[in-house]
């Protein structure tokens, strides 16, 4: 069996590409140029999510797809949505079985996490909705365009989508950290206070896992699936790393957010208390995700392997 990966030098792809490899699978991974192309025990297509050149020949002889790239910008809002739609209008042509499509579970959230109770995938994130940030946005605007591509297609492909929550754990290499650079932060106290705000952390080699048991089953044909972990608060996973960090007081935060965009896009979730649940991987695809202080550790140790963090800096 074939699978295309699309963005295969992002985070959550390299790990999804290592599943895959690991399982027998022969994969073809979309990067943007082939200078990109390093790794020999796959083929590469040159495609990118902004242009059309180049779908119809990544998915030529395919039989699942795995689109895991998504823009992010702080106007990724269009090109999310058309990217997506230009992996599904070429893998619906091409007659590939099923697409697995990585989401985000900010797509299946309240507008405000302040709000108390636990959601599922029955809920779908209010778009119109003038307080969210770019990227919540543009993750629940691509997914529904997804869906109503699929609703109107008379292809018999398949479509799953995975929501996962705060991606971390080992990393492949030093480019494009992501997350990860929050563990970084707090070890080398580029972030010298923890804000309130608590991350459902998933580890990327579970969440390449639930990639590919979606990709597989016959239930999950037509279904999302939320792939968040633990609740952790950032406090807690500096308590996990062993460092010392004093918790910052929300007025503080949300006055050091006028001058800092980043912590701007933060400032909603202060205090959250709205969780997800993965009652539903759990039950349909059997996926059981490992303990959040477990990843954050993982995550910390090959940080420091890859000399992204320095040892001595790391235990101090």
């Amino acid at each position: 069996m074939k699978v295309l990966v699309t963005g295969g030098t992002g985070y959550v792809a390299g790990w999804v590409i290592e599943e895959l490899l690991r399982r027998g699978y022969e994969v073809r991974a979309t990067v943007r140029s082939l200078g990109k192309a390093k790794d020999n025990r796959l083929s590469y297509a040159v495609a990118d999510l902004t242009a059309d050149d180049g779908w119809d020949e990544a998915v030529a002889g395919v039989d699942y797809v795995m689109h895991v790239a998504s823009p992010l910008s702080a106007d990724s809002l269009v090109p999310a949505r058309d990217g997506t739609l230009r992996v599904l209008r070429a893998a619906t042509k091409a007659g590939v079985k099923r697409v697995v499509m990585t989401s985000a579970a900010n797509a299946a959230s309240p507008s405000s996490y302040a709000e108390e109770g636990v959601t599922d995938e029955t809920l779908w994130t209010d778009p119109a909705d003038p307080t969210l940030i770019p990227y919540r946005r543009a993750k629940t605007v691509a997914e529904r365009a997804a869906w109503d591509f699929m609703a109107a297609c008379e292809a018999p492909t398949e479509l799953t989508t995975i929501l996962p929550g705060a991606v971390l754990g080992p990393i492949l290499s030093t480019a494009n950290l992501g997350s990860v650079r929050i563990v970084e932060r707090l070890l080398t106290g580029k972030m010298p206070g923890t804000p309130r705000i608590g991350l459902e952390i998933v580890d990327v080699r579970d969440l390449a896992d639930l990639h590919l048991r979606a990709m597989v089953a016959p239930e999950a044909a037509g279904e999302r699936f939320l792939g968040t972990g633990e609740f952790m608060w950032m406090s807690e996973m500096a308590e996990a790393l062993g460092v010392r960090r004093r918790q910052l007081p929300d007025f503080l935060v949300r006055a050091m957010a006028l001058f800092d965009p980043q912590l701007r896009s933060i400032t909603p979730s202060l205090g959250r208390r709205n969780h997800h649940s993965t009652e539903k991987a759990k039950r349909v695809l059997g996926w059981q995700p490992r303990p959040a202080a477990d990843t954050v550790a993982d995550c910390a140790r090959s940080l420091i392997d890859w000399k992204v963090v320095p040892d001595t800096m790391a235990r101090s």
